[in-house]
């Protein structure tokens, strides 16, 4: 230890005070600690030559110390300067709620450096001192700050110094901390409350996380809550029934009936009696009176199916429901009044069918209030392995299969495709594969001809030995990282190779093994 000096000199007061001042008017202008801390920094530099000073402060729900504001520190550089309780010198001021001087850096262990910001420098040259800032008996972070070399003694009146200027910006450390935390939890409040309302309109059997899909997922949010009749378009199997259960059961309706009518299914001769019932005797071999779909819909929805096939004198009757809300019995006078939102979906061009006089226009601007498309699997790819995941995880089950994993070449091959049948045909490949795996496993073997063909997939494959040969090995080679986790060492003893011979095929079909960790 070295002999501490008898007293200070008057200069030495006047500009402790001087700065005290200056700290005290900078704390005055702004309690807001971005506006402060700096400028309180510049002038402690500027005053008794600080090569870098930084206020730290502690993250009470982490328990990580980070860097607050710095002078003589870049961005990067502050960035690195993160540390646990307890770790280095800045942790241990923290943890204890004691100071620590540093006469030399170069001779204390404990000093990390983190930041970097002291590399190639002369490390015997710098001294070191950090100091606690606390509200009370709560250390809430540190000031700590490099000057030129001195000797300990020499040292203790800086301690003195940053201590008062510790407790004068303490309070302000406080607010800003406070302030930190409260506006991360409103951001994480309000992400759980977006996040609640997106769970809440996007039902559980509808998959997608395409941008494209979030587009009708929004649509759904926008349109379930009012009674706009909704008219869903799309390729065959897209999912439109789906989107229509998603409208019904998230609406106001939600707990009245949910009627389904496929209009290409139906003949022409008895769609009318299916959507409006009939009269006993209205016809042969009605022998009793029968409810239509649209009174068994009364109060809840009625989901019209492939209305683009409607016969024209069903689209007339149908336009009076839209219109007035009533309608007769088949072969009956009585006027019946339903309560019923009407949702209609069709993969037909209905523009094109106005043309050529098979859609009416009335209907067709009756029905087109609020229209939705689906988009066709083929313009949503991102969302194949999140369908495919989901329809090996039914079919597993429901089969009693264990399926781990699906292979690469497959997932080529499921990326790949065009899908002309979207999602129902992806099921039915899905549902296909999980029966025919026998290893827990689904390989490219197991998907229909369909998919591997070169005509389908847009890819083609050359029929020489040698390519074939290499496009196999790479199969195995990208199976087996895959398995491993991108460890090449792992896959070479699995593979019985060695693993040089690893590095050089891993080269030769320019494989990523990162890829895969």
């Amino acid at each position: 230890m070295h002999d501490k000096p008898q007293g200070q000199s008057l200069d030495s007061r006047v500009q402790e005070l001087s700065i005290l001042f200056e700290i005290s008017q900078i704390l005055d202008r702004s309690i807001d600690l971005k506006q402060s801390i700096n400028p309180i920094l510049q002038s402690l530099a500027e005053h008794l030559q600080i090569l870098r000073g930084t206020i730290t402060l502690l993250n009470r729900q982490t328990g990580e110390i980070f860097i607050e504001e710095a002078y003589g520190l870049s961005n990067s550089q502050q960035e690195k300067g993160r540390y646990q309780l307890g770790e280095g010198i800045t942790g241990k001021v923290v943890q204890t709620g004691q100071s620590v001087v540093v006469p030399r850096i170069s001779d204390e262990p404990a000093f990390l450096n983190k930041t970097g910001a002291r590399k190639g420098m002369r490390k015997r040259d710098i001294s070191f001192i950090c100091v606690p800032v606390k509200i009370g008996n709560e250390t809430i972070g540190a000031f700590s700050a490099d000057r030129p070399y001195e000797e300990e003694g020499h040292l203790d009146r800086y301690v003195q110094l940053f201590s008062i200027v510790a407790s004068m910006i303490a309070q302000a450390v406080k607010i800003r901390q406070s302030l930190q935390e409260e506006r991360q939890k409103l951001m994480e409040e309000n992400s759980r409350l977006k996040h609640e309302l997106q769970e809440k309109f996007r039902p559980a059997n509808i998959i997608g996380s395409s941008p494209t899909m979030q587009a009708v997922f929004d649509l759904i949010a926008q349109v379930c809550k009012s009674e706009a009749t909704v008219l869903i378009r799309g390729e065959s199997g897209t999912g439109k029934e789906l989107v229509a259960h998603a409208i019904h059961y998230n609406s106001y309706r939600a707990q009245g009936p949910f009627i389904k009518v496929n209009c290409a299914a139906l003949p022409e001769t008895v769609i009318e009696s299916e959507l409006f019932g009939h009269e006993k005797g209205a016809f042969t071999g009605a022998i009793n009176t029968r409810k239509g779909r649209f009174e068994m819909a009364d109060g809840g929805t009625i989901f019209l199916d492939e209305i683009g096939d409607l016969a024209p004198m069903t689209q007339v009757k149908l336009l009076r429901v839209l219109q007035e809300q009533e309608f007769e019995r088949v072969g009956g006078n009585k006027t019946i009044r339903t309560n019923v939102r009407i949702i209609a979906a069709t993969n037909r061009n209905l523009e094109e069918a106005m043309i050529t006089h098979d859609f009416r226009e009335d209907l067709y601007y009756r029905l087109n209030v609020f229209p939705i498309h689906i988009p066709p699997l083929r313009d949503r790819r991102t969302d194949i392995m999140l369908l495919t995941d989901y329809f090996v995880e039914k079919y597993a089950s429901k089969n009693h299969k264990a399926i781990r994993r699906i292979s690469t070449s497959a997932i080529d091959l499921l990326t790949s495709y065009h899908w002309p049948g979207n999602v129902r045909e992806l099921e039915n490949c899905i549902e296909r594969a999980v029966l025919m795996s026998s290893d827990e496993v689904i390989h490219a073997h197991h998907l229909p001809p369909s998919l591997q063909s070169a005509e389908s997939t847009g890819t083609s494959f050359s029929g020489t030995l040698a390519e074939t040969l290499d496009n196999m090995e790479r199969e195995i080679i990208l199976d087996s990282l895959k398995t491993s986790r991108g460890n090449m060492a792992k896959s070479a003893r699995a593979l019985g190779i060695t693993e040089r011979i690893m590095g050089l095929r891993v080269k030769k079909h320019g494989i990523d093994p990162s890829y895969y960790k």
